[in-house]
């Protein structure tokens, strides 16, 4: 028999309690804002559910986002979970799945949006071009760099500075050729307009 927190009103199970108990009786602590209860269904099931997001995603980070995603929204909603339906992993797997699913095609629309955008993006004339490759210093320069979104400077920095092609620079970097050409044209176009700012180039 669990106790109750005659303070809180809240579950006051202890570890071997929880270590112990049901997935079922879990999803009712938790339900009572027991933030242990939620630990430990994380210990039981945030592993699996990560493995199934990464190999949807390919991608870590974004895997350990649906994770964070799924048990904050357990925490909120416990009531989502209907056990008649299914158990708890099954639950949580449908989520993880159905988020992931989501998130790689928003990626997806992305990475084709940046690539069609880098066909349309206006045409940077060469003399701009030079003149951020010839400035590799200077105080200006910096200025007008850290304008740049950390996209765009990260991709001009390893072109223009560091003398990679933008085939080199997209392989480094593990993106789209045409993602990579995108945003170092809407960088140099920034650039364009800080160095004129600065009176660097006209």
């Amino acid at each position: 028999m669990v106790g109750v927190n005659e303070t809180t009103g809240r579950p006051a199970t202890t570890e071997a309690e929880r270590r112990s108990a049901s997935d079922h009786d879990l999803a009712l602590w938790l339900g009572a804002g027991d933030e242990a209860a939620l630990a430990e269904l994380y210990r039981r099931h945030g592993g699996p559910c990560f493995s199934l997001a990464r190999r949807v995603l390919s991608d870590r980070v974004l895997a350990e986002e649906v994770v964070q995603e799924i048990f904050l929204r357990l925490w909120r909603q416990p009531e989502r979970f209907d056990p008649t339906r299914g158990s708890m992993r099954s639950f949580l797997f449908a989520q993880a799945h159905g988020r992931a699913v989501d998130l790689l095609r928003a990626e997806t629309a992305r990475r084709a949006r940046e690539e069609r955008d880098a066909f349309r993006s206006p045409t940077v004339d060469d003399d701009l071009e030079r003149a951020v490759a010839d400035l590799t210093e200077g105080e200006a320069v910096r200025r007008a760099l850290a304008t740049l979104s950390a996209a765009e400077r990260q991709v001009i920095e390893l072109a223009y500075f560091g003398g990679h092609t933008y085939r080199e620079v997209a392989v480094l970097l593990e993106q789209p050729e045409g993602t990579v050409k995108s945003r170092i044209r809407s960088g140099l176009l920034r650039l364009r307009a800080a160095l004129i700012d600065e009176g660097v180039t006209e």
